[in-house]
């Protein structure tokens, strides 16, 4: 009877633990599910910032591109190199928009939390802060990559993608299989870590000096914020690209 009973209170252990929360948060009750109300919020600015600067910039195309139209050609064309490098020249095409749209999602999020004083705006519970400065972002961003690599290998290879699981041999099944749940938790980590730190560094200097100091430490999180960005969408579609191969 014991030994039924140990098991039962472990897994009882468990579940108390997964309710532990770091901070506060404003809920939101949507439906029958509870969720981040200030995520959301921040959310919704990064796709409205998104969406308003790309509609101004490509109002009036023209031919020979200039201003902004310039400006967002070139984004593009960054991207189609990036896609093209990881994925390979003939199947990178349809994935430039996801890539690209994971990019700027996390680079403009990045940065808003960066220059934006969130700390402004008072909710009820909780305070606002940059999307990727939450696990929960960081971790449906994640899980967008391995379904999306999933997805690219079995629609180029159908049931024969799960070959790989025991390429070069049988015996490599399981760590195989584990590499499949360490590539979203490494994605998913080292974003929300290194974000959830530069915002902490950050904050450190301005409560003590509240002018001069943290400008310089500013200005190298804007540079790691966009470099985190880079590292994600080379790293997504890298997955991408060796899903279609084949190989390792």
């Amino acid at each position: 009877m014991d030994i039924v009973r140990s098991p039962i209170s472990t897994l009882n252990h468990i579940y108390d633990i997964s309710g532990v929360e770091v901070g506060q948060h404003f809920y939101w009750k949507i439906g029958g599910f509870q969720v981040h109300g200030q995520v959301l919020i921040t959310s919704w600015i990064v796709i409205a910032v998104l969406l308003g600067s790309a509609t101004i910039a490509v109002r009036d195309p023209q031919t020979i591109p200039t201003g902004g139209q310039n400006f967002v050609e070139y984004i593009l064309e960054f991207f189609r190199d990036l896609t093209r490098t990881q994925i390979g020249e003939e199947e990178y095409g349809p994935w430039v928009p996801f890539i690209g749209t994971m990019f700027l999602f996390i680079f403009v999020s990045n940065w808003l939390g960066a220059l934006l004083p969130w700390g402004i705006l008072k909710l009820p519970q909780g305070e606002l802060a940059a999307p990727t400065n939450d696990i929960n972002t960081t971790v449906a961003l994640a899980l967008l990559t391995s379904v999306a690599y999933f997805y690219a290998g079995l629609t180029k290879k159908g049931l024969c993608y799960f070959g790989k699981y025991i390429q070069p041999t049988p015996i490599l099944l399981p760590i195989n299989i584990l590499e499949d749940f360490t590539k979203p938790l490494s994605l998913s980590f080292r974003l929300f870590g290194n974000i959830l730190a530069d915002e902490l560094v950050v904050a450190v200097p301005v409560s003590l000096v509240p002018l001069v100091v943290p400008i310089p430490v500013m200005f190298l999180g804007l540079f790691t914020s966009g470099i985190q960005a880079l590292i994600f969408a080379t790293l997504a579609a890298a997955y991408i690209g060796e899903s279609m191969e084949g190989h390792h």
